[in-house]
């Protein structure tokens, strides 16, 4: 964990390179990736039951590759029935959130008198990744798949890595009403639903998180399909004064650091002995968790503690651009309101970032690695589609061609000329 004091020289080029370390896995996966992408593509079916055996240790057959109706509802029936009511709770506030946002289609006439406008129609087939490697993921499910179904998409394909399938998570595809999962994980279910594999159809938009290959295989297959965003390692900047309890603090930090060794925990404050005691609180709860492993190394490496008047932690969080950030402060308000760059704002000291990874209504697959400069978090919109709408009538039309032609002329392009023109009766 580093500590940053904003009143030493330095203080702002050191906190830079440190926003600015590289955090995402070392190793290089790309030419495995393309490798992948390539046999899936070439083979179908044949690759993914090899990977299968070859990268996850399971004999599967074109038969067992998707999980059936009934093991779904078996899955589904085995889950825990506080868990099923969580999932079903989320799932209502995750719906309602989404359907919020519903855009309206336009149509409207211009002074010209052109009709114009737009109008929305959901994607036709989307295929959501779910992770199954350090933890079962209800909540990723049904972050990714509520919006999808809100939206319209008519069919949702899901592909997990093969393997158990956690109750939790079946309980979420059964709430969300995915009905078609896949047993294939890793690069190879990318490519999958990028190319077809087999009984596995493409799909139009891959979305959800996973590891560095899948992230890789993301970035290869963009423009055959659309994705959802590139993950990094999860991000929490907690801005907090010393009326805050440091316990709740320290948790809240731990609540990212547990997800990943490359995650990344921020504190913002201007009490040093606040600071103080919740790093104190932090070793101890460390010591209590079962992630404690994953969560030390988290905290050990990207962790810090900055030390600022708290006027200047706007300005702070927006270099770090962070995935989440919450305000624990009694009038979060104030400064919440100058930051324009963070996936997610929790406001108020009783507005911990767990809630919004899964109950609060709002979606938890947020910019990472700084991208919240440019991109927001998944909403309804990613599955949805914009069409311009343009109608003119022959005295609209005579009033859009003598522009249309001297743009069209202008760049040397006579036949976009032509086509307005020949409507004037001025050429064939």
């Amino acid at each position: 964990m580093r500590r940053f004091r904003s009143s030493e020289p330095g203080f702002r080029a050191a906190f830079s390179a440190f926003v600015n370390e590289r955090r995402d896995t070392p190793e290089d996966v790309d030419a495995v990736v393309r490798d992948v992408l390539a046999a899936v593509r070439a083979e179908g079916v044949t690759a993914l039951l090899r990977y299968a055996h070859e990268f996850d240790r399971v004999e599967l057959t074109e038969a067992t590759l998707r999980v059936s109706a009934e093991e779904i509802a078996e899955g589904a029936a085995a889950c825990p029935g506080e868990v099923r009511e969580a999932i079903a709770f989320a799932a209502r506030r995750i719906r309602a959130y989404h359907e919020r946002q519903r855009p309206a289609d336009q149509h409207f006439v211009d002074e010209a008198g052109v009709e114009l406008g737009w109008r929305w129609t959901p994607l036709e087939s989307v295929g959501i990744y779910v992770p199954g490697g350090r933890a079962a993921y209800p909540s990723t499910v049904l972050m990714n798949a509520v919006p999808a179904a809100a939206a319209g998409v008519a069919r949702i394909a899901m592909v997990t890595p093969p393997g158990r399938l956690q109750p939790a998570v079946l309980a979420a595809a059964q709430e969300a009403g995915v009905t078609e999962i896949w047993r294939v994980g890793g690069a190879q279910a990318v490519a999958a639903l990028a190319y077809g594999a087999g009984p596995i159809k493409p799909v139009d938009k891959i979305v959800g998180p996973g590891n560095a290959f899948v992230t890789a295989a993301k970035r290869r297959v963009y423009g055959v399909v659309g994705i959802d965003a590139l993950a990094g390692p999860s991000e929490i900047v907690v801005v907090a004064d010393g009326a805050s309890n440091p316990q709740w603090i320290a948790a809240d930090l731990l609540s990212q650091a547990e997800h990943d060794p490359a995650a990344q925990a921020i504190l913002i404050t201007d009490d040093e002995a606040f600071a103080g005691r919740v790093e104190a609180a932090v070793e101890e709860q460390l010591g209590a968790l079962s992630t404690g492993e994953d969560a030390r190394a988290s905290w050990r490496d990207h962790g810090a503690i900055v030390i600022a008047p708290l006027d200047e932690a706007p300005g702070l969080v927006d270099e770090i651009a962070p995935e989440h950030v919450e305000f624990a402060l009694d009038e979060p308000e104030r400064l919440a309101d100058r930051v324009r760059h963070a996936g997610a704002i929790f406001l108020g000291r009783h507005a911990p970032e767990a809630v919004g990874d899964y109950v609060a209504g709002s979606n938890h697959v947020l910019p990472t690695s700084r991208a919240a400069r440019f991109s927001s978090g998944l909403s309804l919109y990613d599955f949805l589609k914009r069409t311009s709408l343009v109608k003119c009538d022959a005295e609209s039309f005579a009033r859009l061609a003598p522009s249309t032609i001297a743009l069209a002329e202008a760049e040397g392009l006579p036949a976009h000329a032509r086509s307005a023109a020949i409507r004037l009766g001025q050429g064939r």
